[in-house]
């Protein structure tokens, strides 16, 4: 799993342009107006070898400032809660505020590491200028701008030699399962159904992460450890700080597991929320199952209902769309254990290894049906396919111009491959190298 750095501080101090140069990409929206950053926004970053999961906290909460100012708080002692270290960005053109006061007090009193940014210190009259915010009493206190970039090198150093590491232990060779999803949608009530009954053959092992425990499931023989993510409700009342803290949580889980399994409310469908937690599950190479629950409460239900929902549903995940999809009722005890059965049949998907020669085969039969588009007049050859050894389904396909198969002949191979071998709920890589 990877740490998790959470940015904090009052709106429109560029929180988001960091955030955007931290993970190398334009994902949060900047705006000079406060508040822009509505939706909880994580990503990857990699400083020097080091990899870790950022969070833009953002700041938004509508029409009351002293809701606001309330909701920032609520965001830092959420963050003091469950991220690794703490990035307290301030602004130097405005000087120390009444807000970036009450902030650094509550940060003080933490145990996480925190490193204070200064920025927008673009020219030397700024530097004397941020000089002031040394009496944050912060010893990690850096000068910066996220715009330009100017300083950014010397915080992320500090901040990689601050992350923990975590070892693995012999718990590791189980399966992990996470269950993840939006608040209200059964989470709770699926680990009480799992673990609730027969409680002594579950045993509580301590998680790697604070107020997070891993439980050792082994019934009907079947073992495995659940992350449990449940108890989100009763960490904030805040709609938007439960949002965050949702995310955080959910990035959490998600890190620390081989299988997601996705909770989504039947009677509300697939939200964006849900699509951002799946693109993290996928860009973080974990199995996905998906239970659409409270499928009791679905009313006027037809033969087809079901066979039109998972088809809207798969219509959204596209172009991954290869994920089994349950409808549930934890209340009913309706095709729960079906549930484990799908995220154990997931799992065995991600640890499937294909020999090198199956592979081969396959590579040639499917370049057979459809050639390789040429480059510069010259003939694209795919002349060896064999899979990484690492815990997901990987593979390196070497031919003659690596960078120039095109996306759509990259999507055929895949699609093939899903055809050919059960990746079922699976991301697949594959990788073009030089021969």
């Amino acid at each position: 799993m990877l740490p998790v750095v959470a940015i904090i501080g009052r709106p429109n101090v560029g929180k988001s342009t960091l955030f955007n140069r931290l993970i190398g990409e334009k994902k949060a929206i900047i705006d000079n107006i406060s508040g822009v950053t509505r939706d909880r926004i994580y990503g990857t970053s990699d400083w020097n070898g080091v990899e870790f999961t950022i969070i833009d906290t953002g700041g938004f909460v509508k029409d009351s400032n002293d809701v606001f100012e309330k909701a920032i708080r609520e965001q830092v002692k959420i963050a003091m809660d469950e991220a690794d270290a703490i990035i307290f960005m301030v602004d130097v053109t405005t000087g120390v505020t009444d807000l970036d006061q009450q902030v650094a007090d509550l940060l003080r009193r933490s145990n996480k590491s925190i490193f204070l940014a200064v920025n927008k210190v673009d020219n030397h009259q700024r530097s004397l200028m941020a000089n002031e915010f040394w009496s944050l009493g912060f010893d990690n206190t850096f000068f910066l701008s996220s715009i330009s970039g100017s300083g950014s090198g010397e915080i992320l150093d500090a901040l990689v030699e601050s992350l923990p590491t975590f070892e693995e232990s012999e718990q590791d060779e189980l399966p992990k399962f996470a269950i993840v999803g939006q608040p209200n949608v059964g989470k709770s009530s699926l680990t009480n159904l799992l673990l609730g009954e027969d409680r002594n053959i579950v045993t509580d092992i301590a998680g790697t992460t604070r107020d997070s425990i891993n439980s050792l499931y082994d019934k009907f023989g079947k073992k495995f450890l659940m992350i449990d993510t449940a108890g989100i409700r009763k960490k904030a009342k805040v709609h938007e700080n439960l949002e965050f803290y949702s995310v955080l949580r959910a990035v959490r889980a998600i890190e620390e597991s081989d299988i997601c399994i996705l909770m989504i409310d039947a009677q509300m469908g697939i939200e964006s929320q849900d699509l951002s937690i799946i693109s993290l599950i996928v860009k973080r190479n974990k199995g996905l199952v998906i239970l659409v629950n409270k499928w009791d409460l679905v009313k006027n239900k037809e033969t087809n209902t079901a066979r039109d929902i998972e088809n809207k549903i798969k219509e959204k995940l596209a172009p991954f769309n290869d994920v089994p999809i349950l409808f549930t009722s934890v209340v009913e005890k309706q095709r729960v254990f079906q549930a484990l059965d799908a995220a154990f049949k997931v799992h065995e998907n991600r640890s499937r290894k294909i020999k090198t020669s199956t592979l081969n085969e396959f590579l040639q039969d499917i370049i057979t049906k459809v050639a390789p588009p040429t480059f510069r007049g010259n003939q694209i050859k795919l002349k060896y396919m064999t899979q990484l050894p690492i815990a997901y389904p990987s593979f390196a396909i070497f031919c003659n111009y690596p960078d120039q198969v095109k996306e759509s002949y990259k999507n055929y191979i895949l699609n093939k491959m899903r055809a050919k071998f059960d990746f079922e709920g699976v991301p697949i890589r594959i990788y073009f190298r030089k021969k």
